[in-house]
């Protein structure tokens, strides 16, 4: 049976999980087949103590896994905040990937500025562009 369940890590008195799938056969810190989280209990206030990927962990639901009873909890907890746990996650590595096109765009903008590419530059100034 596949389980959606919590893997210790961390140091001794500082403990940090992960929200892992796995057979239910395989140890609690053992082989896993995904993790799809994790969860810093210890968490100070500018830290970020739970990201779960909700999409992943219905994907697993709907394919016969079974939550433990502190993933159920974990899963509710962020559900209760509309999402926003795992939206804020996505949203803040989807921003750096915006900005490395803008970065890259200026230094492209001296070469097309030479006499020998300006008739190319004119026919490609419209994407360059947008």
């Amino acid at each position: 049976m596949v389980v959606i369940r919590l893997a210790r890590g961390g140091a001794k008195k500082r403990p940090f999980f992960n929200v892992v799938v796995a057979d239910s056969r395989n140890r609690r810190d053992g082989r896993f087949i995904e993790r799809v989280g994790f969860y810093n209990p210890i968490a100070g206030k500018n830290e970020e103590g739970l990201r779960l990927s909700l999409e992943r962990i219905t994907f697993w639901q709907h394919r016969g896994a079974q939550l433990s009873e502190t993933v159920a909890g974990l899963v509710s907890k962020s559900s209760a905040t509309g999402g926003a746990v795992a939206a804020e996650a996505a949203a803040s590595a989807a921003a750096p990937a915006a900005t490395a096109p803008e970065i890259a765009t200026p230094a492209a903008a001296p070469e097309a500025a030479t006499p020998a590419a300006a008739p190319e530059a004119s026919s490609e100034a419209p994407p360059a562009a947008a």
